[in-house]
C-alpha cells in the first residue's frame, strides 16, 4: 500500500502526519519546538518543490509513505487518482493508495507562519508561528493518521481519497 498526505505546501502538517505514521514522534502528548523543528521536511520545502512526491520510509507493514504539496489546486488530488485508476487498469496494478488530506488540521499560526517562513523568507516572525500552530495540531494530526491507517487498512477500493473534513482545528 501507498499513503500519500497532502496539503497546500506539502512541509508542514504533511511532513508531522509522515513522521507519526512512521512512529517517528510521540503520541501520547504535545510535541516539543525541538521535535517539531527536527521532523524531516518540516518548514524545509519551496514552491517548486510543489507537485513532488516526498518519500519518507517505510511503515511497520512495509507500506510506503510519501507526501505532497499540491498548493492551491483542487484537480491535483481527483487526477491523480483517475491516473492512478487508468494504470490499474491498463496494467493491472494490484497496490492500493490512499490519499489524505491534511489541510483540515492546519491552525491559523501555521498558515500565517507558512507565509512568513516559506513565502516571505522572515523566519524570526514565521519559525515561532508554525511552532505554536504545531503544537496546537498535533494531536490532531496524530488522529488524521490513525484514521487514515485504519481507513487504508480496511478498504476494498484500490484508490482512496481522504478528505478529512472532520479533523478541522
Amino acid at each position: 500500500m501507498i499513503y500519500v498526505y497532502n496539503d497546500f505546501g506539502g512541509t508542514h502538517t504533511t511532513s508531522l502526519a509522515a513522521a507519526y505514521h512512521l512512529k517517528k514522534l510521540p503520541t501520547n502528548r504535545v510535541l516539543t519546538e525541538e521535535e517539531i523543528l527536527s521532523t524531516p521536511y518540516f518548514n524545509k520545502l519551496k514552491k517548486s518543490d510543489a507537485g513532488r512526491f516526498i518519500f519518507h520510509g517505510k511503515d511497520d507493514d512495509e507500506n510506503l509513505v510519501y507526501t505532497l504539496g499540491r498548493r492551491s489546486s483542487k484537480l491535483v488530488v481527483p487526477s491523480l487518482k483517475n491516473l492512478c485508476l487508468i494504470l490499474e487498469e491498463q496494467f493491472q496494478i494490484e497496490e492500493k493508495i490512499v490519499f489524505s488530506n491534511t489541510s483540515p488540521t492546519v491552525p491559523f499560526a501555521m498558515t500565517m507562519g507558512g507565509f512568513f517562513s516559506r513565502g516571505l523568507k522572515i523566519d524570526f516572525i514565521g519559525v515561532p508561528l508554525l511552532v505554536a500552530g504545531a503544537k496546537k495540531s498535533c494531536l490532531n494530526i496524530n488522529k488524521l493518521v490513525e484514521n487514515t491507517k485504519q481507513i487504508g487498512s480496511t478498504t476494498n477500493a484500490n484508490v482512496t481519497v481522504i478528505e478529512n473534513f472532520k479533523f478541522q482545528a
